[in-house]
């Protein structure tokens, strides 16, 4: 990988800034996760650098979650305490995505838009489900939490909740990676295909070579976290199947940062050299620091935008 490479390969990939994903979330989210990630926009509204990030490389899914609360009345800069937002594997649908909200809106206040534009529920099972914008639906959890995204997938989501599929807590590498970012105020986490999807893409050339190929299925999960107070701090940890795997990734992506630095530009250099790798057990965990000038210069980078789309 590279260093800056994370900030942005992870953001592109998963633009999440977060806090623990709440009860009632969590309850949908099935065992198959794909990934999880969350915004907490609180968070985001008090550092600049967050907010320019977050306009940078909001990914398209996250565009249409706020489009389709927006249709409802609820503002995300406004309204909005945190975002998640899970995609999980089904078997005959492919990926399927949810997203969940919480904030200072009332389902009692919603609903009441919803009766006068003459817009009706229909039920599943227990749950009374609304159209949304962009082809979505949702249903309320609690008074300040709903659940909303393509009508399979909150199907999908709720047979979760329910009981009649199994949820996350059966899956315990993806609960390690959820232990692991508990109370972070920026997370997400990635299952075997997505960490491997992330690194192929973070390695480049480097993941042509005949070592990352033979251990690329040694590759289980990753998580990352990430916090604005003190400037920019990443840390991404990819969990491997064992202490050699671990240090064999290891050694390969600080080759990858020393060879990407050869050719960078002078700022790209100093974000290279902002990054440690190091492996602990059978994990590689990678850290990269910024203050918030150098990472808002590095922003407007080609090496940045290239990373981001």
């Amino acid at each position: 990988m590279k260093n800056l490479c994370f900030v942005v390969l992870l953001l592109c990939a998963t633009a999440g800034l977060a806090m623990p994903i709440a009860s009632s979330a969590r309850a949908m989210v099935p065992s198959e996760i794909q990934q999880l990630i969350g915004v907490d926009y609180r968070a985001l509204k008090d550092s600049p650098t967050a907010m320019a990030l977050k306009q940078q490389v909001l990914p398209d899914n996250l565009k249409e979650l706020e489009g389709a609360l927006k249709g409802i009345g609820i503002d995300a800069e406004h309204d909005l305490d945190q975002l998640d937002f899970a995609s999980f594997r089904t078997e005959k649908k492919g990926i399927q995505t949810i997203g969940i909200a919480q904030g200072s809106f009332s389902a009692k206040a919603v609903l009441k838009k919803l009766k006068i534009k003459k817009i009706a529920a229909e039920k599943y099972g227990t749950a009374s489900i609304y159209p949304m914008d962009n082809g979505f639906v949702m249903t309320f959890l609690d008074d300040n939490t709903l659940a909303f995204g393509p009508l399979e997938s909150l199907h999908s989501a709720l047979n979760t909740r329910d009981g009649k599929r199994p949820s996350i807590d059966s899956n315990p590498t993806m609960n390690e990676q959820m232990a692991a970012v508990d109370g972070a105020p920026l997370w997400s986490i990635l299952d075997q295909k997505g960490t491997q999807a992330v690194m192929f893409s973070a390695m480049g050339d480097a993941s042509k070579v005949g070592d990352y190929d033979s251990m690329k299925k040694r590759l289980l999960a990753s998580h990352y976290t990430m916090s604005f107070q003190s400037g920019v701090n990443l840390d991404y940890s990819v969990l491997t199947a064992d202490s050699m795997t671990a240090a064999t990734l290891s050694t390969l992506v600080k080759g990858v940062i020393l060879y990407k630095k050869m050719g960078a530009s002078p700022i790209e250099k100093t974000a290279y050299d902002s990054t440690t790798v190091e492996s602990d057990s059978a994990n590689v965990q990678v850290h990269f620091k910024s203050d918030d000038q150098k990472f808002q210069t590095l922003m407007h980078t080609p090496l940045f935008a290239a990373l981001s789309h």
